[in-house]
């Protein structure tokens, strides 16, 4: 007895693991296959049944068939008639398509960037801030991810600074003309073409607006739609693009130029607050400016298609509405302030926005896996981890605005992305920093200066703001886009990314 117990220990080692002789994720692959074939695996028998029927017709059976409908005629044309009046009003309500033409990104000169010592010398150089503050800057740059090359404007590294609001004015028309100069040049499209302006800028809104500087310096049309958006924080760019999305359904063949940016040189901070510090150290100079249109005859020459948007405010408490905020300290400096629950209240939105977004663009088989675990939890009491939908099967490129390192690794953990998938947004927030509502223009032109983007690739850009606002967009490529024919901020540095980005960089 002793003996063949001590010989079960060496049978039960040489039987197959099943956690290592089955990858799972295949089995998860096969499972997805079958749900998003069905309806054709369904479907096929019918047809092949009913193609063997009508082989066997003669000419005969043709001859009565036809004799039916000539003695019925009536009946024939009322079923004719009712089919292309539906058809007709298929055409006529559904949604105009909206196409995403080019975009450009605006990239200062080469001649001022910001390494983290001119920052932290910068800092030092104005005298405002005490040694714990400037300890406390060190710090979170070290540990922000941002590289040696971010971009500042000149009034912010002067020595004083200037922060007046003629510098302001001069940074929104360098970024904002930059980027509109060079969208024009790729598109070949005129400035009197566009009936739609939208600009996005959260901090910065003078009077006249900057869409009123735009409008005046390329002399648009006189009776152009424009609008300006203020106070909506990193994901109004996304909201722009909604609102030009139903603005170009009911104005027919029409351009919509969008320009989102944020303005640093009036939001510079010189107080010792360490919320309203973070701000300093994070955000960056930057623009971009994108060409939409709805003409049916732009789809041939477009990158993107909308498929889909999507906004969330959660606004169900004061949280909300004080993780990014402009304030006031008590020496009266104004900044930016990142409040320690922006995590907490950024997962809230982002789970209301992934359930309205998940029926629109996610496979079957995930949905029913989701709603299972929904129903077990909901209804049967049952203790279950909520299932998180793989997104991957439903989108090929992720852009998710480069607020911080923090924001991208609880994105990457919370949504099971890979590195990969994470590399635009990594190297985005490394290169350039946090430039906003800009940033995921900046991720879309890293993918594409890699060439990765190919025809029908699904991709999903996501923007946090204040408010607390997630919105999401989703695109479609149209045609492959050859990184050697592209000009964007990447392409004559592309070889070098990417970089690995360590967890802590000493000053």
């Amino acid at each position: 007895m002793s003996e063949s117990n001590s010989k079960t220990p060496l049978i039960q080692s040489k039987l197959p693991d099943i956690k290592l002789s089955v990858k799972l994720k295949y089995v998860k692959l096969g499972y997805h296959y079958l749900i998003t074939h069905v309806m054709f695996l369904f479907f096929s028998p019918l047809v092949f049944l009913i193609a063997a029927h009508l082989s066997t017709f003669s000419v005969q059976d043709l001859h009565d068939l036809w004799d039916h409908l000539r003695y019925n005629l009536i009946s024939a044309v009322l079923c004719s008639a009712f089919l292309v009046f539906l058809l007709t009003l298929y055409f006529l309500t559904r949604p105009r398509p909206v196409y995403l033409v080019d975009f450009s990104c605006f990239k200062p000169a080469d001649a001022r960037p910001c390494t983290r010592q001119i920052f932290m010398d910068c800092s030092s150089s104005t005298e405002t801030f005490t040694e714990q503050s400037l300890e406390f800057q060190r710090k979170v740059l070290e540990r922000s991810g941002l590289g040696e090359s971010t971009y500042l404007p000149e009034a912010v590294l002067r020595v004083p600074p200037n922060p007046s609001m003629a510098e302001a004015r001069k940074e929104a028309e360098a970024v904002m003309f930059g980027a509109v100069d060079e969208l024009f040049e790729k598109t070949r499209v005129k400035p009197k073409d566009i009936e739609i302006l939208i600009v996005n800028c959260s901090l910065f809104n003078p009077t006249p607006s900057l869409s009123a500087m735009v409008i005046n310096h390329y002399k648009l049309r006189g009776n152009i739609l424009s609008y300006n958006l203020g106070g909506m924080g990193c994901s109004a760019g996304l909201i722009s693009i909604d609102l030009a999305k139903d603005l170009l359904q009911v104005h027919p063949n029409s351009y919509a130029l969008v320009i989102s940016m944020e303005n640093i040189t009036l939001n510079w901070y010189f107080g010792n607050d360490r919320s309203m510090l973070v701000s300093n150290c994070l955000f960056r100079m930057g623009g971009a400016a994108i060409l939409l249109s709805n003409k049916r005859w732009d789809r041939r020459r477009s990158k993107y298609q909308l498929v889909h948007t999507v906004r969330t405010h959660k606004g169900a408490d004061d949280r909300c509405f004080s993780c990014v905020t402009q304030k006031e300290d008590s020496t009266g400096s104004v900044g930016v302030s990142l409040s320690r629950d922006l995590m907490s209240v950024a997962g809230d939105a982002l789970k209301t926005n992934i359930t309205t977004l998940g029926p629109l663009v996610l496979p079957m088989s995930e949905q029913l896996l989701f709603f299972a675990t929904l129903v077990a939890r909901k209804l049967f009491k049952m203790k279950v981890k909520p299932y998180i939908p793989d997104f991957k099967l439903a989108f090929d490129h992720f852009c998710i605005h480069a607020g911080g390192r923090a924001v991208l690794d609880e994105l990457e953990r919370n949504l099971q992305l890979t590195d990969w998938h994470m590399e635009p947004s990594r190297m985005t927030l490394y290169r350039f920093g946090n430039t906003s509502s800009s940033s995921l223009w900046f991720e879309l032109a890293y993918a594409e200066a890699k060439g990765r983007i190919r025809k029908g690739h699904q991709l999903w850009q996501i923007g946090f703001g204040s408010g607390f606002k997630c919105n999401s967009v989703a695109w479609r490529a149209l045609r492959k886009v050859n990184p050697a024919k592209e000009k964007n901020p990447w392409i004559n540095e592309i070889h070098q990314f990417p970089v690995d980005v360590p967890k802590f960089s000493a000053i």
